[in-house]
């Protein structure tokens, strides 16, 4: 697995992440919330510390935003047409229905990388994380699998999309 440093930048990045989410939850530009919403981030930071290694795994490289918002894109698209064909094989019980816990080979490097694509998968109806393996492998629970379906197949049809439009933003 390829070690990377966590740099100022990561710091910088997760700094003001947190700032955002205390303007997020205060709904308000007062002043005196700007300042107190600046140093509850600061404090939260340093009280992070050495966890925050887990950010190394973020690109922090021009084009990253844009992967980003292209993740988006992708996932509220995969999300909607996973809902539907829950819905469809819910409305309709005579569909066959093949579960079965596969597994999946990952290219993310970073331990962020592999935690961000097992979220999605779960987070996406009719599959589901069930384990992260050490050798780069997911094991994912699968609502309706091909029938033999080998790791190549499996992970052609799970994981490639997400993390095709991840690899901008995550190593």
């Amino acid at each position: 697995m390829e070690e990377t440093k966590i740099t100022l930048g990561h710091y910088l990045i997760a700094y003001l992440g947190l700032v955002v989410l205390w303007l997020l939850l205060t709904s308000t530009l007062a002043p005196a919330e700007l300042i107190l919403g600046a140093l509850v981030a600061g404090m939260a930071l340093l009280a992070a510390g050495p966890r925050l290694q887990l950010l190394a795994g973020l690109r922090l490289e021009p084009g990253a935003p844009l992967a980003l918002l292209r993740y988006f894109a992708y996932f509220t698209i995969a999300l909607i047409r996973a809902n539907f064909d829950v819905a469809r094989r819910v409305l309709s019980p005579k569909l066959p229905l093949h579960p079965e816990i596969v597994e999946v080979e990952t290219r993310l490097q970073s331990e962020l990388g592999r935690l961000w694509l097992a979220n999605s998968i779960t987070l996406t109806p009719g599959t589901l994380t069930v384990d992260v393996l050490a050798d780069q492998r997911l094991r994912v629970h699968w609502i309706d699998s091909l029938p033999g379906a080998d790791l190549k197949a499996a992970t052609q049809r799970i994981v490639s999309g997400f993390e095709r439009h991840m690899r901008g933003f995550l190593r």
